[in-house]
């Protein structure tokens, strides 16, 4: 396999904006480089569950990105989870959802990355409110 470009924050960018997915959801990549990204939602009335918390699937999903977007600055932007857990500590509550994820080691098959998931109030005080840990893997290019 041929080394992948380094991405940058630009090009990160639009490649997250060709995902129809994350457009749906309204998230933006809000820190990207040296192993690190940081992934953004806004929490509005259609991504919370039935007791008024934001959906689970909605922190599975920026943690997902988080991990594959903090690998794919140092492996190149042909990337793909290899697989991830992710722990729910409380309940998300607040008014963005703040996914910020670093990559603990990168190798030649696979990089393992870690993720802090935030809830941010009104005054930008973050909450903790679930945790991941993945591995990624870099893949041929299309």
């Amino acid at each position: 396999m041929t080394a992948s470009p380094a991405l940058d924050l630009t090009t990160a960018r639009r490649t997250l904006a060709d995902q129809p997915f994350s457009r749906l959801l309204g998230a933006r990549l809000t820190a990207f480089g040296d192993g690190g990204a940081t992934l953004e939602i806004d929490i509005r009335e259609e991504l919370r569950q039935q007791n008024g918390f934001l959906h689970g699937g909605v922190l599975s999903y920026a943690a997902d990105n988080a991990l594959t977007f903090a690998a794919g600055a140092l492996l190149g932007p042909h990337v793909l989870t290899g697989g991830f857990s992710l722990q729910y500590l409380r309940p998300a509550t607040g008014r963005t959802l703040r996914a910020r994820a670093e990559v603990v080691h990168a190798g030649r098959r696979q990089a393992v990355v870690r993720c802090d998931l935030l809830t941010l109030d009104e005054d930008g005080t973050g909450t903790l409110c679930a945790v991941a840990q993945g591995t990624v893997l870099p893949v041929q290019a299309p």
